[in-house]
């Protein structure tokens, strides 16, 4: 146990300060509007505004079935991940606030489960995400100076349309380059026998020109590449700095626009706002009566030390939910019962040693040190109900979906934090306020 507690207390004290400035809501007072600042800190760049969920914000979930007849067995797994990709571009367009985007594989039927919350038109959202991907490779216009085909500073404007297309294409692979010369890794490209005929046009043509290729219209991979040789065998590679990584993400691009995935609406959810702010206003009620509930229990029971008891909770409150701010933490129904329920458990630890401490003092010891062995010997009983706890809601979180990981998370973010808020907080309390006195 720490010997300088009165450190520990300055420490909380201004983690509870930090706290309650994060916690702090948009308001206004004698005309002046506070907010956040966008930019907090060199990392965190964003208003600390609680993320709500699709129940509570309002939007559409959708279940989209990916038609995979046109793909071959071994590609299907990579289709499904290529499609998802377009869609969290398509997504990120209509400027969506954390969509939320898995994938489903179910015996021979592959899914997309799409959550957008917060949309204002949402039939133009759905038409958006259903749309089949559009892969083409342009060249640079006829009208642009030789000399500027050397420029880096060319634009996606300058560059139209050549005839190839994702149809055309058969796979992209990243793999690592087998040339010495330029390590790390490469995309390989493969073209049907059409595609090859366009492909030893092009390169013909616009030999040591850039190839750019567009996705939905927009630029990939760019600066584009350059085509250094006449390819007459449909096999092209795209060489780069590419780490594992990146040449990863752009074969699923590229493949994106390749694999013929239709996306056909199976089930559709529409939540309105107006049902989201119901929804909102229940769930904080609900967390208040909790709250309240939890402290008169505690301090009808344990009296003075269920004051220090229900003090540690507010703190842990206050810590709880300027993590799910700073993460941040969508909020959805689910995952606010998980916060909810973790309030009750944030007391279990404070029961326990006060339970312990009271048996010390039948005991005959005296309040000091029954305040000592209390903790000594309650912590290993704390550790393990809270190392189970959390052992499953890591389970929940890797094998559930939506609303279950959302559940999981801010439970498991609850437990951690209510295992700081009863062993730290209430034992530096108690040791400062309580123990030491006759």
């Amino acid at each position: 146990m720490s010997k300088h507690p009165r450190r520990i207390l300055f420490f909380i004290i201004i983690l509870v300060l930090a706290a309650v400035y994060i916690d702090l809501p948009k308001f206004s007072w004698k005309g002046i509007n506070f907010s956040h600042n966008p930019k907090v800190t060199n990392f965190i760049k964003r208003d600390l505004e609680p993320k709500l969920g699709l129940d509570l914000a309002g939007g559409v979930q959708l279940t989209m079935s990916a038609d995979m007849s046109g793909v071959s067995a071994q590609d299907r797994d990579s289709a499904l991940e290529s499609a998802k990709n377009v869609i969290e571009n398509r997504v990120n367009a209509l400027g969506v606030a954390e969509p939320v985007i898995q994938t489903a594989k179910t015996g021979g039927q592959y899914r997309l489960i799409v959550e957008l919350a917060g949309l204002k038109n949402i039939d133009e959202a759905v038409a958006t995400v259903k749309k089949t991907a559009h892969l083409e490779f342009k060249t640079l216009k006829k009208d642009i100076p030789p000399e500027a085909t050397q420029s880096a500073d060319l634009i996606p404007d300058s560059y139209e349309s050549s005839g190839l297309t994702g149809k055309d294409l058969t796979r992209a692979i990243a793999q690592p380059s087998t040339d010495p010369s330029s390590p790390g890794y490469v995309v390989s490209l493969q073209f049907s026998s059409d595609g090859a005929k366009k492909l030893a046009e092009i390169t013909k043509d616009n030999l040591s020109k850039p190839m750019a290729m567009f996705l939905d219209d927009l630029p990939i991979s760019w600066p584009p590449p350059r085509i250094q040789s006449v390819i007459s065998d449909g096999n092209a590679q795209i060489t780069g700095n590419f780490d594992s990584n990146s040449a990863k993400q752009l074969a699923i691009q590229l493949n994106a626009g390749a694999l013929p995935i239709p996306l056909k609406i199976e089930s559709q959810t529409r939540v309105g706002p107006t049902l989201g702010l119901v929804a909102v206003q229940k769930s904080i009620l609900a967390a208040a009566i909790g709250i309240a509930s939890v402290i008169i229990f505690m301090i009808a029971y344990y009296r003075l030390l269920g004051i220090f008891a229900a003090l540690a909770l507010l703190i842990y409150t206050l810590l709880v939910f300027a993590l799910f701010k700073l993460i941040p933490v969508t909020l959805t129904l689910a995952g606010i019962a998980g916060f909810i329920l973790s309030i009750g458990m944030a007391v279990d630890a404070n029961i326990l040693i006060f339970e312990r401490m009271k048996e010390e003092r039948r005991w005959g010891k005296p309040k000091l040190e029954a305040f000592y062995s209390g903790f000594e010997r309650a912590w290993s009983s704390i550790r393990d109900s809270n190392v189970s706890s959390l052992i499953t809601t890591a389970v929940l979180f890797q094998f559930g979906t939506g609303s279950i990981r959302g559940f999981a998370l801010t439970l498991a973010i609850g437990i951690l934090v209510s295992m700081f808020s009863a062993v730290t907080v209430t034992r530096t309390l108690l040791r400062l306020f309580w123990a030491r006195q006759a």
